[in-house]
């Protein structure tokens, strides 16, 4: 939290100081119940200091939802040492976490009351406090920058970090709704995915429903409900799919425990945008999770594919949908065997069958490796490689701040595929990657000189996209050096890291010719160089940055025309419409919607969006997603003091909550008379006159405005992309519907800007 959390409180309860005291004392003893029945040393001494000069430095100070300030920071100790498994260190951390920065005290204070090591974490704590992104994209940068430095330090800082994150999450309804789509987007693009890379499911998991729940509240409780309407029903599938497995494992001798684990409410969600499917259709909705104990790890594998062969006795197996990570655990430490089988019902059913060690580590993440040490650093491993090469990209900073967050995420969300060196070395890959990621996984100097790889031993080029288990050698010549388009052939980080640096470096002295050129034609126009002209001549030249431009000066092929003069000395956008704006050459589909009015507009209220074709409208359409009413949006006002629209699941919106979290709006639709653009898909069995029936039925029956048609056909099936003007996504649902009901339709779905 930061200290602006602290101040103009909505009280919701009223307590006594008296019964405030035995609350904060309770809550505080709950933290040392769950502490001392876990296997960690017992230094309970230590952690009754932090906590009594937490509440000392603390006091009189009130979170938003008016309850005492220090019930944070215990709660974020509760959830360090029970949800996570940290051990005292980490709880003294955690409830000292927010002392230097929102009182007198300094670290020097921390260090000279509880020793270097818990003030080293309480420092690294504070140089990452308020969020990772700041208002602008370089303070955005620097503070991922930090907090990545610092995991490489002590992975302790940002385990805390993550159990800030999620009381955060916990507590958000006390924040305005603008503050709350700023830090639920926030937790979205960064803090869950970083959560699952470190292991931690459960958090992950929580960190997405609770981002899902504040950005689309309608969609989080329709899905809510939905789910335990369809219990009684699920529960009758599941345990006739899981009583002839039970009697199985029992007949083995196994101590287990079965279990449904039902996807949770945002990933139904996902499957049902994704897909384009109700939630009826999402039939794996749930998988069984057997665990069973084992005091012997060495015999973990053994008994995995015992209890693999007595399932696949009893049911078909998915040819292609085994994942056995017991033999190559996932980077972030995550083993168990998955198989996936056809239930008695028809539909694909998957079971994760873990021992109790793999269970745990997977629910917690590495935290649970300290309760199950066997050897020096072996299960930390896979980590510290991770951590290394986010260290070593950090090295070597991308200049443009949003690039370097992309690249940065790029191994963050990426899932992973494992192949091997011809000596039979594991490399741990994101999907995707290529001969020549594999190449810069080695060393950047055998990257630089790739010129080919052998797979499987077959000879194939360096683009070659590599598939789990391959063979990988790389071949490589002196006279090779790194070419531009490389970067399309990249998957991993680290390698367009490395390959960008190594470009700058080669195209330096182009680049300086390029900016010379550049100045030299502003200055004959007394033109000043600022962000606004910088943007207006990326613009009209299509590039997408100043290297870019002035590569392109450099080498000869871009000229600074001279009727650009004249457009450069009015005020233009900033760098930041730039940076965001929506897709190239994409022409604005809404033609119709023209430039917004201009008002003032106050953050801190719920924006009405008014549109009508009579009266104009209040807001501008973004090509990115093309919202209409009855789609959950935000608000954004850029440079220019508009509001632009995005649909809350729109990507841009994702970089433009956690990014620009001041600038975003509540909204909600005013009554509309105008008419939006909307794209549907429909797909089917072809048959003579079935276009016939699509057209009368859309214009002539529903009266929608068609605005485009593509319509292609293969063999017996075709596909028709259609463009309609309405007025809300109630329209658009039930032309769907009526579309589905044409003979020979077999899918009509809204095409949405998720695909």
């Amino acid at each position: 939290m930061t200290p602006n959390d602290s101040t103009s409180p909505t009280v919701r309860y009223k307590l006594s100081p008296e019964e405030e005291d035995r609350l904060v004392e309770a809550e505080f003893q709950d933290v040392l119940a769950g502490y001392l029945s876990s296997n960690h040393r017992k230094k309970v001494e230590i952690i009754e200091r932090a906590f009594r000069f937490a509440k000392e430095a603390h006091k009189g100070i009130r979170r938003r939802s008016g309850e005492p300030y220090i019930l944070h920071p215990i709660a974020v100790a509760k959830i360090a040492s029970q949800e996570i498994g940290l051990g005292s260190t980490s709880i003294c951390a955690a409830l000292l976490h927010d002392v230097v920065e929102d009182t007198e005290y300094t670290v020097e204070d921390i260090e000279q009351h509880f020793g270097k090591k818990i003030a080293q974490l309480v420092a690294g704590l504070t140089k990452i406090s308020g969020g990772i992104f700041g208002d602008k994209a370089s303070a955005q940068a620097e503070n991922f920058r930090k907090l990545l430095l610092t995991m490489s330090e002590d992975i302790r800082v940002v385990l805390i970090k993550m159990a800030d994150r999620l009381h955060n999450m916990r507590t958000l309804d006390s924040m305005s709704p603008n503050k709350q789509y700023k830090i639920a987007g926030e937790t979205l693009y960064i803090y869950a995915p970083l959560a699952h890379r470190l292991g931690l499911f459960a958090i992950k998991t929580e960190l997405e429903d609770l981002s899902f729940k504040y950005e689309h509240p309608a969609a989080y409780e329709r899905i809510s409900n939905q789910i335990k309407a369809s219990e009684a029903r699920r529960s009758a599938v599941y345990n006739d799919f899981s009583e002839p497995i039970k009697e199985k494992l029992v007949g083995m001798g196994l101590k287990y425990e079965a279990k449904a684990r039902l996807k949770s409410v945002y990933s139904i969600w996902r499957k049902m945008e994704t897909k384009h499917v109700p939630f009826e259709e999402v039939y794996d909705l749930y998988a069984m999770r057997i665990i069973f104990e084992c005091d012997d790890q060495a015999k973990e594998k053994a008994i995995c594919w015992q209890i693999y062969s007595a399932i696949t006795d009893i049911y078909r197996l998915h040819p292609e949908r085994t994942r056995d990570w017991i033999s190559n655990p996932k980077a972030n430490g995550y083993q168990a065997l998955h198989l996936t089988v056809m239930g008695p019902d028809g539909n694909w059913i998957e079971v994760q069958i873990r021992s109790r060690r793999m269970d745990e580590i997977a629910e917690l993440g590495f935290a649970a490796h300290w309760k199950y040490k066997i050897g020096e650093g072996d299960e930390e491993s896979e980590l510290n490689a991770w951590l290394s090469t986010i260290k070593d990209i950090l090295d070597n900073p991308e200049p443009n701040a949003i690039d370097f967050l992309d690249t940065l995420k790029l191994n963050l969300f990426a899932s992973e595929i494992v192949v091997f060196t011809p000596k039979g070395e594991l490399l741990t890959l994101p999907n995707n990657s290529t001969v020549l990621d594999v190449a810069f996984e080695l060393h950047s100097e055998i990257g630089m000189h790739c010129i080919a790889g052998k797979v499987n031993h077959k000879l194939v080029p360096l683009s070659h996209r590599l598939h789990s288990g391959d063979q990988v050698e790389v071949l490589t010549s002196q006279s090779q050096t790194p070419k531009p388009d490389w970067v399309n052939y990249l998957a991993t980080a680290k390698a367009k890291s490395r390959l960008r640096q190594l470009m700058r470096r080669e195209m330096a002295p182009v680049i300086e010719q390029g900016r010379e050129i550049y100045e030299k034609y502003l200055a004959d126009n007394s033109i000043t160089d600022n962000n606004s002209v910088i943007t207006k001549v990326l613009g009209t030249l299509r590039y997408d940055n100043r290297e870019a431009l002035f590569t392109a000066l450099g080498r000869g092929e871009a000229t600074l025309p001279d009727y650009l003069a004249k457009s450069l000395r009015p005020a233009s956008s900033s760098i930041f419409s730039k940076i965001l704006r929506p897709l190239k050459g994409k022409k604005s589909q809404n033609t119709d919607i023209k430039t917004p009015t201009k008002r003032k507009v106050n953050m801190k209220e719920t924006y009405v969006l008014e549109y009508d074709e009579k009266n104009g409208h209040n807001f501008k359409l973004c090509d990115c997603c093309s919202p209409v009413p009855g789609d959950d949006v935000m608000g954004w006002v850029n440079d220019d003091g508009e509001v632009e629209l995005h649909a809350l699941s729109c990507p841009r919106a994702s970089v433009l909550k956690a990014s620009y979290g001041k600038r975003i709006l509540n909204t909600r639709w005013a009554e509309q008379s105008g008419l939006f653009l909307a794209e549907v898909r429909i797909e089917g069995i072809d048959r003579f006159g079935i276009l016939q029936e699509i057209i009368q039925m859309i214009s002539m029956h529903l009266a929608i405005d068609i605005r485009k048609l593509d319509i292609e056909a293969e063999k017996e099936v075709f596909h028709c992309d259609l463009a309609v003007r309405v007025h809300d996504t109630k329209v658009i649902t039930d032309l769907c519907s009526k579309l589905r009901n044409i003979r020979g339709v077999q899918r009509a779905a809204r095409v949405n800007h998720l695909e």
